[in-house]
């Protein structure tokens, strides 16, 4: 069994079938989530276990799992600015980094993606039920920081949830996204 995959039995599914999954996945009381990591070239095969793991805890546990592709909050921030093929249009004028800066600073100051994200949890969720996790953070690369979306969502988020992060390990709190980029030091939640 690959590492991730035990990770994910062993640590990571127990700490969310407890009955307050909060004390386990964080220290901290404002930000009740936690980053499970896993090689990028699992990517498939992390998302069926994702959807396993969902059953599992909806099943056995009695948790309602909200999914939340962080992929789809892209697209919809992206969408309520500017016309996907218009921002096209714009890449060949300003070019990547032109493009770059555009849909960062729509992310950003525009359409928030915490709020976004945070519109997409269940109203009023039961810390000790609802459980949310957040999928396909490749999609945000090179626009968004995962970690400034987690920054940006403490204290607006009161149930339980987990940022599944394409990337390895950098010594006790640091994660290289997608293994290639500088390690990010900024990350304050557990990390499995």
């Amino acid at each position: 069994m690959p590492d991730w995959l035990s990770r994910l039995r062993e640590q990571l599914e127990p700490a969310l079938a407890a009955a307050d999954p909060r004390p386990a996945i964080s220290a901290y009381h404002d930000m009740p989530y936690a980053i499970f990591r896993y090689p990028p070239e699992e990517e498939f095969k992390v998302r069926q276990q994702v959807s396993l793991l969902k059953t599992r805890l909806e099943t056995n546990h009695g948790k309602r799992v909200t999914v939340i592709s962080l992929a789809n909050c892209l697209n919809k921030a992206i969408e309520s600015e500017i016309p996907i093929d218009q921002l096209v249009q714009a890449e060949k004028t300003v070019g990547v980094a032109g493009l770059i800066d555009t849909v960062h600073e729509i992310l950003s100051r525009r359409t928030s993606l915490p709020e976004i994200v945070s519109k997409m949890l269940p109203a009023n969720g039961d810390p000790t039920k609802d459980i949310f996790f957040l999928v396909r953070a490749g999609a945000l690369f090179p626009f968004y920081r995962t970690s400034a979306l987690l920054e940006q969502m403490m204290g607006f988020v009161s149930i339980p949830g987990v940022l599944f992060y394409p990337g390895i390990l950098d010594g006790a709190a640091g994660l290289k996204f997608m293994g290639i980029k500088d390690a990010e030091h900024n990350y304050r939640p557990k990390i499995y």
